[in-house]
Formats: structure tokens, sequence, C-alpha cells
């Protein structure tokens, strides 16, 4: 299995999509050609994203308004099966708050 026996699930909003794959194109365009398993990874990571054209429809909250709900789907994307055997040391379930972080208080 590529990149190991784990597989993690991000749900992310639509704003926090865009800046991912902001985030993701910039990494690109930083590496250099010599450094081509990154680019590869970098690569397959946006390939796993909406297409350019849906991610353009997200608007970052103008005017502190929410931003509107995008329907982002790609048609026929499954989500991955869930990791077999006991997650990573320092894995957090969806939903938990990880250790030290005390936003929730």
């Amino acid at each position: 299995m590529e990149g190991g026996p784990f597989r993690y699930h991000l749900e992310l909003t639509p704003e926090q999509l865009k800046i991912t794959h902001t985030a993701l194109r910039s990494l690109l365009d930083d590496f250099g050609h010599d450094e081509p398993e990154i680019h590869r990874i970098i690569h397959a990571l946006l390939d796993k994203l909406p297409d350019e054209h849906a991610i353009r429809a997200i608007r970052i909250g103008e005017d502190g308004a929410p931003a509107p709900v995008v329907d982002i789907s790609r048609p026929g994307a499954e989500r991955p099966d869930p990791p077999e055997g006991p997650p990573p040391p320092g894995a957090v379930p969806p939903g938990a708050v990880p250790p030290g972080d005390d936003s929730a208080a």
C-alpha cells in the first residue's frame, strides 16, 4: 500500500479545501525540478481534490458572511476503507480533541 498501512480521512469545509488546494499548488511551484518525489506526492494529493473549476467556485467569506455551500464532491469518488489494525501513535479519532488542545474547554 502506498505511503504505509495507514490512511487518513479529513473532512474539510469548502474554505479549508480551497486553502489546502492553494497551499499544495504553492508547494508545487516552490520545489525545484530536482525533487521529483515531492512533485509526485503533491500531484497525487491534488488528484484527490476536486477539479480547478470547483475550487475556483469556492468563495471565502466576503464581508464577514460565511462562504456559500458548494457541491465539491467528485462523481464516483468513494471514501477509502478505514485502516485495519490499531491507529498510529498520536492519532486522534474524528471529533476527538487532541491532547493539550484547550480550545474545546
